[in-house]
Protein backbone atom coordinates (compact mmCIF):
# COMPACT_ATOMS: atom_id res chain seq x y z
CA UNK A 1 0.00 0.00 0.00
CA UNK A 2 2.88 2.59 0.93
CA UNK A 3 4.84 1.90 -2.56
CA UNK A 4 1.27 2.16 -4.54
CA UNK A 5 1.03 6.00 -2.55
CA UNK A 6 4.35 6.85 -3.07
CA UNK A 7 4.15 6.08 -6.82
CA UNK A 8 0.64 8.03 -6.61
CA UNK A 9 2.25 11.01 -5.09
CA UNK A 10 5.24 10.77 -7.78
CA UNK A 11 3.14 10.93 -10.41
CA UNK A 12 1.61 13.80 -9.37
CA UNK A 13 3.99 15.67 -8.67
CA UNK A 14 5.24 14.77 -12.61
CA UNK A 15 1.83 16.40 -13.74
CA UNK A 16 2.28 19.64 -11.42
CA UNK A 17 5.68 20.12 -12.83
CA UNK A 18 4.44 19.61 -16.33
CA UNK A 19 1.53 21.79 -16.37
CA UNK A 20 3.94 24.61 -14.55
CA UNK A 21 6.29 24.26 -17.06
CA UNK A 22 4.03 24.48 -19.84
CA UNK A 23 2.10 27.83 -18.38
CA UNK A 24 5.36 29.31 -18.24
CA UNK A 25 6.11 28.34 -21.80
CA UNK A 26 3.13 29.49 -23.31
CA UNK A 27 3.17 32.99 -21.02
CA UNK A 28 6.49 33.95 -22.65
CA UNK A 29 7.57 36.07 -25.87
CA UNK A 30 10.71 34.35 -27.88
CA UNK A 31 11.07 35.69 -30.86
CA UNK A 32 11.01 39.52 -31.76
CA UNK A 33 12.20 40.91 -28.92
CA UNK A 34 12.38 44.88 -28.10
CA UNK A 35 14.37 46.66 -25.45
CA UNK A 36 11.43 47.72 -23.11
CA UNK A 37 11.03 51.70 -22.76
CA UNK A 38 10.73 53.93 -19.61
CA UNK A 39 7.47 53.27 -17.77
CA UNK A 40 4.34 55.99 -18.02
CA UNK A 41 4.46 58.22 -14.80
CA UNK A 42 0.60 57.72 -13.24
CA UNK A 43 -1.29 60.98 -13.44
CA UNK A 44 0.83 62.69 -15.99
CA UNK A 45 0.47 63.29 -19.59
CA UNK A 46 3.46 61.63 -21.52
CA UNK A 47 4.62 60.39 -24.88
CA UNK A 48 5.58 56.71 -25.86
CA UNK A 49 6.87 54.69 -22.37
CA UNK A 50 4.75 51.43 -21.92
CA UNK A 51 1.96 50.48 -20.13
CA UNK A 52 2.74 47.73 -17.33
CA UNK A 53 0.05 45.05 -17.34
CA UNK A 54 -0.66 41.53 -15.52
CA UNK A 55 -2.10 38.62 -17.49
CA UNK A 56 -4.23 36.12 -15.66
CA UNK A 57 -1.14 34.05 -15.18
CA UNK A 58 0.81 36.73 -12.68
CA UNK A 59 3.01 37.32 -15.87
CA UNK A 60 3.96 40.92 -15.77
CA UNK A 61 3.72 42.21 -19.65
CA UNK A 62 4.66 45.70 -21.03
CA UNK A 63 2.50 47.04 -23.90
CA UNK A 64 4.48 49.61 -25.73
CA UNK A 65 4.66 51.62 -28.78
CA UNK A 66 6.75 51.66 -31.98
CA UNK A 67 7.65 52.55 -35.21
CA UNK A 68 5.48 55.69 -36.41
CA UNK A 69 2.82 54.78 -33.44
CA UNK A 70 2.85 57.81 -30.42
CA UNK A 71 1.20 56.27 -26.84
CA UNK A 72 -0.20 59.01 -24.92
CA UNK A 73 -1.09 58.28 -21.15
CA UNK A 74 -3.27 60.20 -19.05
CA UNK A 75 -4.59 59.94 -15.62
CA UNK A 76 -7.63 61.86 -14.43
CA UNK A 77 -9.52 61.01 -11.17
CA UNK A 78 -8.12 58.03 -10.85
CA UNK A 79 -8.77 56.84 -14.26
CA UNK A 80 -6.28 55.69 -16.50
CA UNK A 81 -6.54 56.36 -20.51
CA UNK A 82 -3.90 55.35 -22.87
CA UNK A 83 -4.52 56.04 -26.73
CA UNK A 84 -2.07 55.18 -29.23
CA UNK A 85 -2.36 57.11 -32.18
CA UNK A 86 -0.53 57.92 -35.72
CA UNK A 87 2.41 60.25 -35.99
CA UNK A 88 6.12 59.47 -34.37
CA UNK A 89 9.34 58.57 -35.73
CA UNK A 90 9.32 56.05 -37.99
CA UNK A 91 12.08 53.79 -36.43
CA UNK A 92 12.34 50.61 -38.77
CA UNK A 93 11.44 50.02 -42.02
CA UNK A 94 7.57 49.35 -43.36
CA UNK A 95 6.30 47.76 -46.19
CA UNK A 96 2.06 48.36 -46.38
CA UNK A 97 0.73 45.42 -48.77
CA UNK A 98 -2.65 46.97 -49.85
CA UNK A 99 -3.14 43.35 -51.23
CA UNK A 100 -5.63 44.76 -54.48
CA UNK A 101 -7.55 46.84 -51.59
CA UNK A 102 -8.15 50.42 -51.69
CA UNK A 103 -5.83 52.40 -50.37
CA UNK A 104 -6.55 56.33 -50.03
CA UNK A 105 -5.18 59.81 -48.32
CA UNK A 106 -7.95 62.30 -47.97
CA UNK A 107 -7.79 65.91 -47.10
CA UNK A 108 -4.80 66.65 -48.31
CA UNK A 109 -4.94 70.65 -49.43
CA UNK A 110 -4.49 71.76 -53.19
CA UNK A 111 -1.28 73.83 -53.92
CA UNK A 112 -2.09 76.73 -55.71
CA UNK A 113 0.81 76.64 -58.49
CA UNK A 114 0.51 80.68 -58.99
CA UNK A 115 1.00 81.82 -55.38
CA UNK A 116 2.50 78.59 -54.39
CA UNK A 117 -0.09 78.79 -51.34
CA UNK A 118 -2.31 75.65 -49.63
CA UNK A 119 -5.87 75.51 -50.59
CA UNK A 120 -8.14 73.60 -50.46
CA UNK A 121 -10.69 72.99 -53.91
CA UNK A 122 -13.57 71.08 -53.60
CA UNK A 123 -13.87 70.91 -57.31
CA UNK A 124 -9.96 69.37 -57.70
CA UNK A 125 -10.24 67.42 -54.23
CA UNK A 126 -11.72 63.63 -53.71
CA UNK A 127 -13.36 63.11 -51.18
CA UNK A 128 -13.40 59.51 -50.70
CA UNK A 129 -11.84 56.36 -51.66
CA UNK A 130 -14.16 56.04 -54.80
CA UNK A 131 -12.73 59.77 -55.68
CA UNK A 132 -15.32 62.77 -56.82
CA UNK A 133 -12.75 64.78 -59.13
CA UNK A 134 -10.98 64.19 -62.44
CA UNK A 135 -7.44 63.48 -63.65
CA UNK A 136 -4.75 63.24 -61.40
CA UNK A 137 -3.17 64.62 -58.52
CA UNK A 138 1.00 64.05 -57.67
CA UNK A 139 1.85 64.73 -53.90
CA UNK A 140 5.03 67.24 -53.40
CA UNK A 141 6.62 68.05 -50.04
CA UNK A 142 6.92 71.76 -49.02
CA UNK A 143 10.80 71.56 -48.37
CA UNK A 144 9.99 74.76 -45.92
CA UNK A 145 7.37 73.08 -43.69
CA UNK A 146 7.62 69.65 -44.60
CA UNK A 147 3.93 69.04 -45.28
CA UNK A 148 2.78 67.05 -48.12
CA UNK A 149 0.80 68.86 -50.22
CA UNK A 150 -0.74 67.39 -53.83
CA UNK A 151 -0.16 69.17 -57.26
CA UNK A 152 -2.81 68.98 -59.95
CA UNK A 153 -0.67 67.29 -62.84
CA UNK A 154 -2.20 69.58 -64.56
CA UNK A 155 -0.55 72.44 -63.09
CA UNK A 156 3.01 70.58 -63.21
CA UNK A 157 4.33 72.47 -65.97
CA UNK A 158 2.40 75.42 -66.26
CA UNK A 159 2.43 77.79 -68.97
CA UNK A 160 1.22 81.38 -70.15
CA UNK A 161 0.87 83.50 -73.45
CA UNK A 162 -0.12 87.03 -74.46
CA UNK A 163 0.62 90.22 -77.11
CA UNK A 164 0.59 93.42 -76.73
CA UNK A 165 0.29 96.21 -79.55
CA UNK A 166 2.29 98.78 -78.88
CA UNK A 167 2.33 102.68 -78.61
CA UNK A 168 5.72 104.46 -80.12
CA UNK A 169 8.00 103.93 -77.58
CA UNK A 170 6.58 100.92 -75.28
CA UNK A 171 8.40 99.53 -72.80
CA UNK A 172 6.24 98.05 -69.76
CA UNK A 173 3.79 95.15 -70.76
CA UNK A 174 2.53 93.89 -67.58
CA UNK A 175 0.62 91.01 -68.02
CA UNK A 176 -3.14 90.21 -67.31
CA UNK A 177 -3.72 88.40 -63.55
CA UNK A 178 -0.43 89.78 -62.58
CA UNK A 179 1.31 85.59 -63.03
CA UNK A 180 4.59 85.44 -61.14
CA UNK A 181 7.46 85.24 -64.26
CA UNK A 182 9.63 82.88 -63.51
CA UNK A 183 13.77 83.74 -64.34
CA UNK A 184 14.19 85.12 -67.81
CA UNK A 185 15.56 82.38 -69.15
CA UNK A 186 12.09 80.71 -69.27
CA UNK A 187 10.13 83.40 -70.71
CA UNK A 188 10.37 84.26 -74.26
CA UNK A 189 9.37 87.56 -76.07
CA UNK A 190 8.97 88.37 -79.36
CA UNK A 191 8.33 91.58 -81.62
CA UNK A 192 6.51 91.14 -84.83
CA UNK A 193 7.57 87.59 -84.44
CA UNK A 194 11.29 88.38 -84.23
CA UNK A 195 12.33 86.98 -80.73
CA UNK A 196 13.98 89.26 -78.75
CA UNK A 197 17.40 88.40 -76.92
CA UNK A 198 16.68 87.51 -72.56
CA UNK A 199 18.06 89.75 -70.26
CA UNK A 200 19.67 92.01 -72.96
CA UNK A 201 16.30 93.21 -75.34
CA UNK A 202 14.28 92.66 -71.91
CA UNK A 203 13.99 92.07 -68.66
CA UNK A 204 11.72 90.12 -66.33
CA UNK A 205 10.36 91.39 -62.90
CA UNK A 206 7.52 89.78 -61.19
CA UNK A 207 4.68 89.77 -63.73
CA UNK A 208 6.09 92.33 -66.16
CA UNK A 209 7.93 92.79 -69.36
CA UNK A 210 10.27 95.30 -69.72
CA UNK A 211 11.70 96.00 -73.08
CA UNK A 212 15.19 97.62 -73.88
CA UNK A 213 15.69 98.83 -76.96
CA UNK A 214 19.04 99.17 -78.34
CA UNK A 215 20.32 102.17 -79.73
CA UNK A 216 24.03 101.20 -81.06
CA UNK A 217 24.47 99.96 -85.03
CA UNK A 218 24.26 97.46 -86.09
CA UNK A 219 22.01 95.73 -83.61
CA UNK A 220 19.66 99.20 -82.91
CA UNK A 221 16.04 98.94 -82.66
CA UNK A 222 13.40 100.49 -81.58
CA UNK A 223 9.70 100.32 -80.61
CA UNK A 224 6.88 101.90 -82.89
CA UNK A 225 3.48 102.23 -82.66
CA UNK A 226 1.35 99.08 -83.71
CA UNK A 227 4.88 96.91 -82.83
CA UNK A 228 3.31 93.10 -82.01
CA UNK A 229 4.73 91.86 -78.72
CA UNK A 230 4.19 88.57 -77.96
CA UNK A 231 5.54 87.22 -74.37
CA UNK A 232 5.30 83.35 -73.58
CA UNK A 233 6.65 81.38 -70.39
CA UNK A 234 6.43 78.41 -69.27
CA UNK A 235 7.41 77.53 -65.41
Amino acid sequence: MRILNYQKLVKVGVFAIAMLTFGLASAQQTTGDVAKEADIVPGTTALDGAVRVIDNKGTIKYLQSKNGITMLSNTTADVTTTTWQLGGTLTDGTIIDVDGNVFAIDGIPLVDIATEDASTDATDDSTSATATGTGYTILVRDEATGETKKLLATDLLASGHESFTATAGQTAYPLTGAPTLPDFSKVWVFRNGAKLIANVDYTVAGSDVTLVPNATVPNDWAVYAGDVIEVQFVK
